[in-house]
């Protein structure tokens, strides 16, 4: 298999908080970065003939996925991941009610977006729908961040979660459970505030609160990856 492979959403698929050009997720998926990461050697989407198209941009939120992203695409895409709907959520940070209407709103424009890509890709292209993570690691607090704690905060990213995943059973979208993989590697394991992108510890896969750094930008890929093989 062959083709476009295109990158819609967020910081969680970008460069920019990786450690420089080719080192975040939608890059490392397209073409592995040998020097960090020697044991994904072959694994990667140029090595199977794959051009790509990142479209995804800091501080982007779902209607930005919808108005701003789609449009760009000139070609059809063979493989697309989305991440969308953490931007959403921040901006109602500590505030219950108004983050549940974030999650309405992200469902209800994912609706749309996860239409226009089935109808472009065709029934064989390939959508991957990714899980918001959580930095407090299920704890609703982040010390060293400026934010106060939000104890409801972990629930509402599950509620989150459960309508992307909704979204992509919908629409015939697989699911890489970004939330799943990255448990234990936000507070549990470090200062997810802390601005090095390359943390020598490995196990700490956030930088500035919310990005993934170098190894969460890996872990992203290999959730991608995994799901694009496994399932489905």
């Amino acid at each position: 298999m062959s083709g476009l492979y295109v990158a819609l959403g967020d910081s969680m698929s970008i460069d920019d908080y990786a450690g420089g050009p080719g080192r975040g997720a939608a890059r490392l998926l397209h073409r592995n970065h040998v020097g960090d990461f020697p044991d994904w050697a072959g694994r990667d989407l140029a090595g199977a003939g794959f051009d790509v198209a990142v479209l995804a941009r800091d501080g982007a939120v779902a209607a930005d996925v919808l108005e701003r992203q789609l449009p760009l695409l000139t070609r059809t895409p063979a493989v697309v991941t989305v991440t969308m709907g953490g931007n959403d959520l921040m901006a109602a940070y500590g505030d219950d009610a108004a983050a549940r209407a974030a999650i309405g709103r992200v469902t209800a424009i994912g609706e749309a977006i996860l239409s226009r890509l089935r109808s472009r890709c065709g029934a064989a292209g390939r959508i991957v729908v990714s899980t918001v993570y959580d930095p407090s690691d299920g704890t609703g607090e982040v010390p060293g961040s400026g934010l106060t704690p939000w104890p409801n905060g972990p629930d509402l990213v599950d509620t989150l979660n459960a309508a992307l995943r909704d979204l992509a059973g919908r629409h015939g979208a697989v699911v890489a459970d970004v939330h799943r993989r990255f448990l234990g590697h936000g507070v549990r394991a470090g200062d997810p505030a802390s601005p090095e992108s390359r943390p020598v510890d490995r196990n700490l896969w956030y930088c500035g609160v919310i990005e993934p750094n170098a190894w969460g930008a890996a872990a992203i890929r290999a959730a991608w990856w995994h799901t694009l093989h496994d399932g489905g």
